[in-house]
């Protein structure tokens, strides 16, 4: 770490998901950086992000100097409605409950885009290697209650840093490639009136795919598989009651429900399209990156070239996108990861 100083900075990152909130505590003296405190919350179990930060606040001694926090949502005037969550969040308001001069509000992927710097090698998979350029743009993506996207400029920002532009691409229009797909589309344009990639390259998006592949009958349902979706009640099985999109890739894992499998193909080739979608809009010299905690938790069907190769599948851009690295973020702490440099960058100017 560049920071010389020898006081200690506290900062707190924050991961707002619309499933999961994420809030770490970090410790900086004489450029050693230590995470002193983790937490995990339900979103769905507090009203709002004011609740989440006073439990976790409620035991510290000491105060913060610093805080920034990356939303699933779009970001403006130091607002953010999110997407996926009843939560109003204003940067003014979290930083007046934590006593900082400014606490940061950035969109999710703002969050990741600065955590990539921070990250190991080995937290990073390489799908295709392309020609790569350091100094090039990136383009980011991820999958998990919604679809996050950016893309980051390096050198565009402040003093030469990294310049990271937001993006609600996820909500898009879903443009269907083969008859399959276009009966996906047909299938869920019977339950919404509108379809965004969104509604299929997410974590929902993968239990509607799972639902058109049985009620079409391209796959038979297991009853057992079936069970394990549905909600928990007290006395339960451990496995019932788990979110229903983890069941489904836990199965296509284990190669034990061809219709899970099935589904986890679709989403991948899906998701694929959607990377070279945004791919050819932005021309990332730099890679795109694939963040999320799906990517993660499928990575071996990614591995298997479905992934890569609805990426290609471009016609004349082929050979371009050829050239462009596309790469798996493994470590979950990235969002996290981007908002401490965030965080710190607002209380010492590093």
């Amino acid at each position: 770490m560049p920071w010389g100083e020898q006081r200690k900075v506290r900062v707190l990152a924050g991961d707002i998901g619309g499933t999961k909130t994420f809030l770490s505590l970090f410790e900086y003296q004489g450029g050693i950086c230590e995470e002193v405190r983790r937490e995990r919350f339900s979103s769905a179990d507090h009203r709002d992000l004011e609740s989440v930060l006073e439990q976790f606040i409620r035991h510290e001694g000491e105060p913060v100097d610093g805080a920034a926090f990356g939303v699933a949502g779009p970001v403006v005037d130091d607002h953010c409605s999110a997407t996926n969550l009843p939560w109003h969040v204003h940067g003014a308001t979290l930083a007046a409950l934590l006593r900082v001069p400014r606490a940061v509000l950035v969109n999710d992927f703002v969050a990741v885009a600065h955590g990539i710097a921070a990250l190991d090698s080995s937290e990073v998979e390489t799908l295709q290697d392309g020609d790569g350029d350091r100094d090039g743009v990136m383009a980011l993506l991820g999958a998990g209650t919604g679809l996050g996207e950016a893309v980051a400029i390096p050198g565009g920002g402040v003093a030469g840093g990294l310049r990271v532009l937001a993006s609600e691409g996820g909500h898009a229009d879903f443009a269907p490639r083969n008859e399959v797909e276009m009966g996906l589309l047909r299938r869920m344009l019977q339950q919404v009136d509108r379809v965004s990639v969104e509604r299929l390259v997410s974590g929902p998006g993968l239990v509607s795919i799972y639902e058109y592949v049985v009620m079409e009958g391209l796959e038979a349902e297991v009853e057992s598989v079936r069970a394990q979706m549905a909600p928990s009640t007290p006395g339960e099985n451990a496995l019932v009651g788990r979110d229903p999109a983890a069941v489904i890739g836990a199965h296509a894992m284990a190669g034990t429900d061809p219709a899970c499998a099935m589904a986890v193909d679709l989403f991948v080739q899906l998701y694929g399209a959607e990377a070279g979608n945004l791919a050819l809009k932005v021309i990332p010299t730099g890679g795109v990156y694939v963040a999320g905690g799906m990517a993660a938790k499928l990575l071996p069907a990614l591995r298997e070239g479905a992934f890569v190769e609805a990426f290609l599948n471009k016609g004349r851009m082929r050979p371009l996108l050829e050239r462009i690295p596309v790469r798996v973020i493994k470590d979950p702490r990235v969002g996290l990861l981007g908002a401490r440099s965030l965080a710190l960058a607002s209380c010492t100017g590093a």
